[in-house]
């Protein structure tokens, strides 16, 4: 196997074991700042190509990070429901969003769950439709035979 595949199979276990292991505060706050981090940083490469064909690891790219979110997420809460604590970069956006007012709070977390589970239902759709769209983007004479079928 090459190394790009052993990275991309450590990558899975390690998201596997963040799921069941639960992580210290200091390290969900790490991985958090670092998933802010790879966010920004594909929403920058994805602005900055030219061509689709660029950045033709996308489909599967984002499929990896949202695996990492959703194991991050399962890890936070776990971290905020045993021991009340979730790390200081949780506890800052939510005293952030929070303002000192509960019912503000509740209202917030409501509408982004309600986002959450729309993007999260909708995005796998569409990453299936990307994949196969960049699939048949990488196959030029290919595609003028799907196409005519």
């Amino acid at each position: 196997m090459k190394a790009k595949d052993l990275s991309v199979l450590l990558a899975v276990i390690l998201i596997v074991a963040m799921l069941i292991i639960p992580l210290p505060t200091w390290l969900l706050s790490l991985l958090i700042i670092v998933n802010i981090a790879i966010a920004l940083l594909i929403l920058l490469i994805s602005m900055n190509i030219n061509e689709p064909l660029q950045f033709s690891v996308f489909p599967s790219l984002l499929l990896l990070v949202t695996l990492f979110r959703l194991g991050l997420n399962v890890s936070t809460t776990r971290a905020i429901l045993s021991t009340g604590e979730g790390g200081g970069v949780v506890e800052t956006f939510g005293s952030f969003v929070i303002g000192g007012n509960i019912v503000v709070g509740l209202v917030v977390f409501f509408i982004l769950v309600i986002i959450n589970f729309i993007v999260i239902t909708k995005g796998s759709e569409r990453v299936s439709e990307v994949a196969a769209r960049f699939t048949l983007d990488a196959m030029p004479g290919k595609q003028m035979s799907i196409d005519a079928d």
